[in-house]
């Protein structure tokens, strides 16, 4: 028996759904760290914002103040890597999409992607239909995140916030988030354009393009 099945036959013995597990995926208690670029360094956020624009009501910048005084949400999702690693039942906290784009008018009627903006020109693509409503347990599909298992996130994981949007790949839930632009058509984001799945979905392994 390999690796990999090893691995999603541990999970039943422990009690825990193997159909959690997405093929080609191995779980692990560890919270790996990859990234492009390096990692940002705020001495301070006081100059921090967050740029709402795009196909919105009325476009809008949070500043850090505002993003973390919007109502808050609590989540417990898996995640997974598309370098084949899945973490299960991660806490997050931060304001849920519909709550920050609230903050802008909401949506406009023609809009249909998100690119998610990051330090370093990093961007990431995904449909908006992805990141409105509930997920089954009741948690938003989207967040923008500013806490990880009840402390500030780290650095290397996207100090001061992130995206998260856990049923895609984690490459889609960028790091070091600086603005959300809502979009008539899809736009490739950085590691789409150098290879990776449009769309991302783990359990149909669409890690790199033509999968």
């Amino acid at each position: 028996m390999g690796f990999f099945d090893r691995n999603r036959s541990q999970l039943a013995t422990k009690g825990i759904d193997p159909s959690r597990l997405p093929p080609g995926q191995y779980v692990t208690d560890r919270f790996p760290v990859l990234h492009a670029g390096h990692v940002p360094e705020y001495g301070s956020l006081d100059g921090w914002t967050l740029e709402l624009s795009g196909l919105l009501d009325r476009p809008a910048v949070l500043t850090w103040e505002q993003l973390t005084a919007l109502p808050s949400t609590d989540v417990v999702v898996d995640l997974h890597c598309v370098t084949k690693w899945s973490k299960f039942d991660s806490p997050w906290r931060g304001a849920a999409f519909e709550t920050v784009l609230a903050e802008a008018g909401g949506p406009a009627a023609d809009a249909t992607h998100v690119l998610c903006h990051a330090e370093h020109g990093y961007s990431a693509n995904v449909p908006l239909a992805d990141c409105l409503g509930f997920d089954a347990k009741g948690q938003p599909r989207a967040m923008v995140a500013y806490e990880y298992d009840g402390r500030p996130l780290d650095p290397e994981h996207g100090y001061p916030c992130r995206f998260i949007v856990p049923h895609l790949y984690l490459w889609k839930s960028a790091k070091w988030l600086r603005g959300l632009e809502l979009l008539p058509a899809d736009r490739p984001g950085f590691w789409e354009q150098n290879g990776y799945h449009i769309y991302g979905d783990p359990f149909r392994e669409q890690r790199f393009q033509g999968d």
